[in-house]
């Protein structure tokens, strides 16, 4: 679909995903109305009506390309982002942490996109799905706009609040305690029916003795719990219940709940284990696995402390903490295209945590390549995603494969990037050429895509 590249494009939401999208498109020569609701209506969490007002802490983490965030930062600057320019100028020392004033930079970023000529700032609430557009209202979008989302991609499609347990990376499972088992091996790994079913099963196992469960019990009992703004509250369902507030309804609740060993005999044993703590693979790939029940407000510090406490884990390495907070967001996976827009229309695009992704950078990255496809679609050319080699690949690549029924946010990690061909032991050193894997793949992918969008508008 062909249109006029100065067709005024939509976007709905000022944040950081919504700012850097309008920005990438009025730099490409389309004419764009940025529509943010405060200052007209505020919201339980910001404090002003600026564009790119951090809600939250005031750090885009790590600059390291061997983390995972450092890694899509660099990802995102080869790809020009404004919101990161915006943060370099509001700087404050912070270590490897790209960490800002907040003040110096929601400022920087709301001159830089109300003083562009293509771009026109109009505040109001909008309660309609654009076309072309891009959708960036966040965790906190509005009641009129949630509805007008739920009723065209269906009512399961958006969620209001997130309970989400860890990810520990595959690795760093202790395999000589673990073991693979469905309860009553009623259920093989994903995929694999009939003949070609094993009799693995689909979880891993971590089998607890009584002394063990006890200890456990206390430490998770006696941790620190983190305390949200007000407006981050959430009701406690049972089906999203914080593993430390089941621990608190009797010693025994745990193991009558996530953690009940009936029916996953240790076949190194022949016993059932006094307790079980099980996780799930969270990627096909078998990278990432999801603690199963184990939902939770405690610090992350806790989450390290307590949770290395489970026997096959004490070298755990979390990909994903777990955390439970108010927040909406689309099953991208069951709902959205590999591009991240509406199956029935290409040119309204969803970008932001609104997407499934956590984090300030993921929020941006993905309103990065929203206004990049919103501007090819426009100009004729078709969508594209980085290969999954890259961070920013990879994690498009979780929005589109990810399990709908167990979908649920993620943040920027290193288990969501394809493996190395050859095994590198030294976990830096891995991350390190995994990395400058990425960085080149990235840069191959955009001057390709430059090249084409070149011919594109020659022809």
């Amino acid at each position: 679909m062909r249109m006029p590249p100065h067709a005024h494009v939509h976007i709905v939401g000022g944040g950081l995903a919504g700012s850097e999208a309008a920005f990438q498109l009025a730099e490409r020569g389309h004419d764009v109305v940025l529509h943010e609701m405060r200052g007209v209506r505020g919201t339980p969490a910001h404090k002003t009506d600026r564009l790119a007002e951090l809600v939250c802490s005031n750090t885009f983490k790590s600059t390291e390309t061997s983390n995972a965030h450092g890694l899509l930062k660099a990802e995102m600057r080869a790809l020009g982002s404004i919101i990161l320019a915006a943060a370099d100028e509001a700087r404050v020392p912070g270590g490897s942490a790209l960490t800002v004033d907040r003040d110096v930079f929601s400022s920087a970023v709301q001159e830089r996109v109300t003083a562009h000529p293509r771009i026109t700032v109009v505040r109001e609430e909008v309660a309609t799905l654009p076309s072309p557009g891009v959708i960036a209202t966040g965790p906190l979008t509005s009641d009129k706009l949630a509805t007008a989302i739920r009723e065209r991609l269906g009512i399961a499609s958006l969620a209001f609040y997130d309970a989400i347990a860890p990810i520990v990376a595959r690795e760093s499972i202790d395999d000589s305690i673990v073991f693979r088992a469905s309860r009553y091996g009623k259920e093989t790994m994903p995929g694999e029916t009939g003949a070609d079913a094993t009799s693995e099963g689909a979880y891993l196992n971590c089998p607890f003795t009584r002394e063990q469960y006890e200890a456990f019990l206390d430490a998770l009992s006696a941790a620190d719990q983190h305390r949200g703004h007000e407006f981050d509250e959430v009701p406690y369902f049972e089906g999203c219940m914080p593993v430390e507030e089941i621990a608190k309804r009797g010693r025994e609740s745990l193991r009558f709940g996530p953690m009940k060993p009936v029916g996953l005999r240790d076949p190194r044993t022949g016993r059932d284990a006094y307790a079980v703590a099980q996780l799930r693979m969270e990627d096909r790939a078998g990278r990432m696995w999801n603690m199963v029940g184990f939902q939770t407000r405690l610090r992350i510090p806790e989450q390290q402390r307590v949770f290395r406490m489970i026997p096959g884990l004490e070298n755990a390495e979390f990909l994903r903490f777990g955390s439970i907070h108010r927040n909406s967001y689309v099953n991208s996976p069951a709902s959205l295209t590999s591009h991240l827009s509406l199956r029935d229309d290409p040119l309204t695009l969803f970008a932001g945590q609104l997407t499934g992704v956590e984090g300030y950078t993921e929020s941006t990255a993905t309103g990065l390549l929203a206004g990049i496809n919103l501007s090819r679609m426009l100009r004729g050319d078709t969508p594209v995603v980085p290969p999954p080699t890259t961070m920013l690949g990879a994690l498009y690549r979780y929005l589109r494969e990810a399990e709908p029924a167990h979908f649920q946010p993620m943040n920027a990690n290193f288990g969501l990037v394809d493996d190395l061909p050859t095994r590198v032991k030294d976990k830096r050193l891995k991350r390190e050429a995994i990395a400058e894997r990425a960085l080149a793949d990235m840069t191959r992918w955009r001057d390709e895509m430059i090249a084409e969008e070149r011919l594109s508008r020659a022809t």
